[in-house]
Parts: structure tokens; sequence; C-alpha cells
């Protein structure tokens, strides 16, 4: 699992169809920290939601699930669940101008929650310290349909190119003059690789989904290993252009085949009537 927002929507989709316990979600969240705290973003949301604000309170996933099961109380073909993953030229599905849309933006995650066309819920993690991640709750407007890049067939055949291509950025990434030490990359690869398989999936997760949540998993590992073997201070402006032009597509290929894969996990389990 890449992130504690792909956690928290496939887990709580997972939940809320009846397959999942809460303990369950509430194990799978203590994997990313064993402390969540949860805050209203502002005062409009804390009297909409009844959470504290401005000071966060030590509430836990629990009260996470109960904010989202007030947002979904029963099954409907209207419930939404959403995973976003907004950066640098991808924020079509954030609201604009607005504090959602920056904490989201800062974050590179969110969640949001409710039913298509009314008010919901967004979650917005921060980590907080070594044990303890923070979860921001703004009331934002559940949009009927959210933009996707791909389906999941094509983020499929899209993840089986980016693997190859991440391959020869890396190894493109390691003849370039860098002030990096190195260190073997497989090793490396198989570090980062470890650190994302650790976080668990719901058994209702669709296997096809699950292939390209993997295998994102293992574009994302490939790259992030060559960052490094080409750092930030790039020896020459050539180098830093080439470094990013080789990068750009295959991480923007990464953010929409997890979009895509989460989008088709939560579509298997949310309840409908």
């Amino acid at each position: 699992m890449s992130s504690p927002s792909a956690s928290l929507a496939l887990w709580a989709s997972s939940w809320l169809a009846g397959v999942s316990a809460p303990d369950d979600v509430i194990d799978a969240m203590a994997d990313w920290a064993p402390m969540h705290l949860l805050v209203a973003a502002d005062e409009a949301s804390a009297q909409l939601t009844g959470l504290s604000w401005p000071s966060p309170r030590a509430d836990g996933v629990a009260s996470v699930l109960t904010a989202i099961r007030a947002q979904i109380p029963s099954p409907s073909s209207d419930a939404v669940i959403e995973l976003l993953l907004p950066g640098p030229g991808a924020v079509e599905n954030l609201p604009p101008s607005t504090g959602f849309a920056r904490a989201a933006l800062n974050a590179g995650q969110a969640v949001v929650v409710g039913l298509a066309g009314t008010d919901g819920l967004a979650f917005v993690p921060t980590v907080e310290g070594p044990d303890v991640m923070r979860w921001t709750v703004f009331t934002v407007d559940v949009l009927s349909h959210y933009v996707h890049d791909f389906s999941l067939g094509e983020a499929e055949f899209a993840m089986r190119d980016a693997v190859r291509g991440a391959a020869d950025a890396l190894g493109s990434m390691q003849s370039l003059p860098t002030r990096s030490t190195g260190g073997d990359a497989r090793t490396r690869i198989a570090n980062e690789l470890s650190e994302l398989m650790r976080h668990r999936y719901p058994v209702d997760v669709p296997e096809r989904a699950l292939r390209v949540l993997e295998s994102a998993d293992r574009v994302s590992a490939i790259l992030s290993v060559a960052r490094t073997f080409a750092p930030t201070e790039a020896p020459t402006a050539a180098a830093a252009m080439a470094r990013e032009e080789l990068i750009r597509p295959l991480w923007a290929a990464v953010r929409s085949a997890r979009l895509s894969a989460v989008a088709a996990g939560i579509a298997s389990s949310v309840p409908r009537t």
C-alpha cells in the first residue's frame, strides 16, 4: 500500500460492505502510525461533524470510521469513497482556491467520502511524528464523477510498459555523474518494495486491481532508487533536465494506475442498492 489515504479508502469501503470488521481497519491503519489524531479543518466543519477544532484529539481510527458512517449510513448507489493523489499539474478533482485543495496538494493525498451531489467530508493525513498521524477533516462538495486518466485495463497495460521504462531510467541515472555514493541498486529496490508491501489489502480487492497496485509499487521503488543515484544537486543543468525528462512521465503513470486500481477496488465493495 502506497499511502495512508489509499489504505483508508480501501479498508473503509470494505468495512462499509461488511467484509472487514472495524478492528481490521484499525489494525491496518495502525501500521501507518499507532496514534491517530482527528481535527476539523475549520469552525464550520467542526459544527457539521462534531469534531474538535482548532486543537486535535487523539480519537483514533474508530472516530474516523464513525465520521465516514455518518456520511454513508446505509447502502446507496450514490455512495462515494474516492482516493485523490493531487500534485503539480494534476489537480483536476480538487475544488479550486480552497483550504482543502491546498492541504491535499501539500500532502499529495486525500480521501473524499459522502453521497454524490451533496456535502461530504474530505480527510487529509499529515505525519505529526514517528508514531502519530493527524487527519484534518474538511467539508466538501462530493462530485458525481471523478476524473481518472486510465481505466483498470489501461492502467495494467501502462504498468507493463512503465516497469521496463523505470528499469531503463535506473540504468541511465546510474550512468550520470553525480555525488551519490550509491550502493547496490537491487537491494535498495527490494527494501523499498518491502516497505510498501508491509501494508495489507482487504480480501475483497479484485485480483486485477492488486496486480496493478503491485506493478505501480515496483515502478515506484525503482524510481525512488533511481532518484538517489541522481540527487537534486545534479552537477549540470543538462543532467538535471535529462533526469526529470526520464522520470516525470513514469511517476505520472504510477499515480494514474494507483488511482484507477483503488477506484476499482472500492467499486467492487461499496454497498449498493
